[in-house]
């Protein structure tokens, strides 16, 4: 951290440039990054969703693009050119439903408002809901099409979650997606962060003090003390790894926040990656069913169509222990 900062400092000391962007595997560190947003020496900081070495793929593409094949570069000053980064691939309903019918997956096909609402209200419940839509996320993060989705207000998901379907400590915090509108309400920052590669601190106002007799205590008994009013995302120092979520970026995840505001009068949601503990990020609609058939995810909504485990009658048996040793849980 004591590097990051002191090379991009002298840099802003030679430049004086009021915008920076960040790359590389260094601009992974969500709390750096939430720093240096909040010394105020930069107005705009831009972060690249995929820092790491596999954004040298696109950086290449990129070149090629721009130096060698010539083409303009198109700027509107609102919203950068990623495109929240859904670079991957997608897959159709016709597809999806060829593939529940072989498995024999019973599923509720809705309308994008009817999905809103409903998987809303799932939610609400206390369900766990792996959300798989559209073209796949390019970098590191769940964005909000390969997600897996909980209500930020309980600790009881939280815990659910993680025992059930990540396979790790019941007291890990998950990722919170937020509207954009909303997200000045909820944390102590005021900008884009669509890549979940900012950390700031949840408002004051919505921190729960701890008491002298939880100051006390020690190890996971302290961290599973809960520090604000949406626990599952808020972490031990009272921050958060915020991703704001906007209409021209994500309309389906924001349709989703702005029913689950309305339904609770909350605009977060818990957003963790849909996969288990080591295994990858599942990518098409096959590996999302294996995922939901091989733990105890409540929900599974793929494209257009809504699969709640409740109410399944000819799904395939699927041997969860043999599942889950191929991934590297410890």
């Amino acid at each position: 951290k004591v590097v990051q900062f002191g090379v991009i400092i002298a840099r802003y000391t030679k430049t004086n440039m009021e915008n920076l962007c960040l790359s590389g595997g260094v601009a992974l560190n969500c709390v750096s990054n939430g720093k240096l947003l909040r010394s105020g020496l930069f107005d705009n900081i831009w972060i690249q969703p995929a820092a790491g070495d596999a954004g040298g793929a696109l950086g290449v593409a990129l070149a090629l693009w721009y130096r060698y094949l010539g083409n303009g570069r198109t700027v509107d000053g609102k919203q950068d050119r990623m495109r929240a980064a859904l670079l991957g691939p997608s897959y159709e309903n016709e597809e999806i439903l060829a593939l529940l019918k072989e498995q024999g997956g019973v599923a509720e096909k809705l309308s994008e408002e009817e999905m809103s609402k409903r998987v809303a209200g799932l939610l609400a419940d206390g369900k766990v809901v792996g959300w798989f839509q559209g073209r796949m996320e390019f970098g590191p993060r769940a964005l909000g099409n390969r997600s897996i989705l909980g209500d930020p207000r309980s600790t009881e998901t939280q815990s659910a979650m993680n025992l059930k379907i990540k396979f790790r400590e019941s007291f890990r915090p998950f990722a919170p997606s937020v509207l954009r509108e909303r997200v000045q309400e909820l944390f102590e920052v005021d900008c884009d962060s669509p890549y979940m590669l900012l950390v700031a601190p949840v408002k004051e106002e919505r921190q729960i003090a701890m008491s002298d007799e939880q100051q006390d205590l020690f190890g996971i008994d302290k961290l599973s003390v809960p520090r604000s009013d949406i626990p599952a995302v808020t972490h031990v120092d009272y921050s958060a790894r915020v991703q704001t979520v906007d209409e021209g970026r994500n309309p389906r995840l924001t349709a989703l926040l702005r029913s689950f505001k309305a339904q609770t009068g909350c605009a977060v949601l818990i957003n963790t990656s849909f996969n288990v503990r080591g295994e990858p990020i599942v990518c098409d609609p096959a590996n999302a069913l294996r995922c939901f058939w091989g733990t105890e995810m409540d929900v599974l909504v793929l494209g257009d169509f809504v699969v709640v485990r409740d109410v399944q009658t000819a799904a395939p048996e699927v041997d969860r222990k043999e599942y889950l040793s191929a991934f590297a849980l410890d």
